[in-house]
């Protein structure tokens, strides 16, 4: 697609323009956020300390969400231009990993949605020279607010938590740091949630999926942790992220 069909796309896919993710949620999360909740921090440590007002208008600017701090209600928006720029950046960031043969780590907090692009990733830069790892496969992640069961399971060389019965949706950053603890240290990550910004926080370059909800992961990106925050709706049908995949992809060899 050009870009103008891409953006097209983006908006009429909802993975940008108007999207479904409700403005009450995008206000919420910056609080929980802020008062350090576990499944909102995503593993990032923040340089300062940031008020509500400041993270809001950080997002009105990096993912176009409409910067009234009054408003409380309706949905939102992402502004699509700044999608595509993101990927673009993170497309730049791909292609130097192929072309350094870099090790690379691809996760995902995200068992639908967002996996079908993850796993494109993963492949393609498989066959493109990269090292795709696949470190601490089937190890336990303990913590209180994970089930007794989880541990790190691959599918398609994307990390995930599972149960052993189910991959789960999660926000947790420990899964992510129980891999890095098992080495060997990835050159680049690809992930969302906690996966990320723990990635991020360890000082690697990392890409981090990000819907308007993940307030976490744009501060990461303003305070210079996370290299590339893609601004987008992280759980529309799969099949719809594939115009976005093949740009990401596209400046790398073909296979």
């Amino acid at each position: 697609m050009t870009r103008d069909e891409l953006i097209r796309h983006l908006v009429e896919a909802k993975i940008a323009g108007d999207v479904d993710t409700p403005r009450a949620s995008n206000v919420a999360n910056v609080t929980k956020m802020l008062d350090r909740q576990w499944d909102y921090h995503f593993g990032l440590e923040p340089d300062r300390d940031w008020t509500v007002d400041e993270v809001l208008k950080l997002l009105a600017h990096r993912v176009g969400i409409d910067p009234d701090p009054a408003r409380t209600t309706g949905r939102d928006r992402i502004d699509p231009e700044r999608t595509v720029e993101a990927l673009d950046a993170a497309a730049d960031l791909l292609a130097r990993a192929v072309a350094d043969g870099a090790r690379v780590v691809v996760a995902t907090g995200h068992p639908t949605g967002v996996l079908s692009l993850h796993l494109a990733v993963a492949a393609r830069l498989a066959a493109a020279g990269c090292q795709v790892l696949t470190p601490a496969a089937e190890e336990w992640v303990r913590a209180d607010h994970l089930p007794p069961r989880a541990r790190i399971r691959y599918l398609g060389d994307v990390a995930m938590l599972s149960n052993g019965a189910d991959f789960l949706h999660t926000h947790a950053a420990e899964p992510m740091q129980v891999l890095l603890a098992a080495g060997p240290r990835p050159d680049l990550v690809v992930a969302d949630h906690g996966w990320a910004g723990a990635a991020a926080q360890a000082g690697i370059p990392t890409i981090g999926l990000a819907d308007t909800n993940d307030p976490a992961m744009f501060v990461g990106a303003e305070e210079g942790k996370v290299t590339v925050a893609v601004p987008l709706d992280d759980n529309v049908p799969p099949a719809r992220y594939r115009p976005l995949t093949e740009r990401l992809l596209a400046r790398l060899p073909s296979t």
